[in-house]
């Protein structure tokens, strides 16, 4: 999405007039509870010049409340595109993809694809999760062809930590979405206290409502109903 308030970026970055890369990262991939958001961010050289002086960060190191600020900071500066797989979609891709690296590839095609009708970059840079030729085929088959470098620690590039903190925002607030609707607290992460969380919830809702808020195929959900 090109922030609308700039109408002389959006013309330069349609005609290409303007070179950059594009960031790609997700949030939720290990956190039993909420969707999985994948977030692509645009930055030149003069996005980039501004997000540090936001003193921009990847986002697992900054606070829940700094994330949604800088969140909010990102989207009037850079394009970007946001993907959020809510549960029960990720529940029917994966159980059909039973590969998670794939399904990732799939949500990082789609996120790609749609900030790629809007601006042309030299380079799309993504954190290292598996065979590169997951979202560069996801992409030809959408007649797509770009660059693209899968390496550890990318999100020392801006771009990158600029999705990292699109993606976990988006995820904080669909999980506190589904919270609030279900009346209880769901939490971050895959540990004891999810499980706990997920008992709860089985009690008072019905273990067949655990998709509607679960990545059921996590060691969690055998926990959670007894059987693991």
């Amino acid at each position: 999405m090109i922030p609308r308030q700039d109408s002389g970026l959006q013309e330069d970055l349609l005609r290409g007039e303007r070179s950059g890369i594009v960031g790609i990262d997700e949030a939720g991939k290990g956190d039993y509870f909420g969707p999985l958001v994948i977030a692509a961010c645009f930055a030149d050289n003069e996005i980039e010049s501004a997000f540090e002086k936001l003193g921009l960060r990847e986002s697992k190191k900054v606070s829940d409340k700094r994330a949604f600020a800088l969140e909010a900071a990102v989207k009037k500066i850079a394009p970007f595109e946001v993907i959020a797989i809510g549960p029960e979609k990720y529940n029917e891709l994966q159980s059909r993809i039973r590969n998670l690296n794939k399904l990732l590839a799939w949500g990082h095609a789609r996120a790609l694809e749609n900030l790629l009708d809007q601006v042309n970059p030299q380079e799309v840079i993504a954190d290292q999760f598996g065979d590169r030729r997951l979202i560069e085929n996801a992409l030809m088959k959408r007649g797509r062809e770009v660059k693209l470098t899968q390496r550890t620690k990318a999100e020392s590039t801006p771009a990158v930590a600029a999705a990292s903190i699109l993606a976990r925002a988006e995820f904080l607030r669909r999980l506190d979405a589904l919270s609030r609707r279900y009346s209880m607290e769901l939490p971050k992460g895959a540990g004891a206290q999810v499980d706990d969380a997920g008992r709860k919830f089985v009690a008072q809702e019905d273990k067949g409502e655990l998709s509607k808020v679960a990545k059921i195929h996590f060691k969690n959900t055998g926990r959670i109903i007894g059987s693991g």
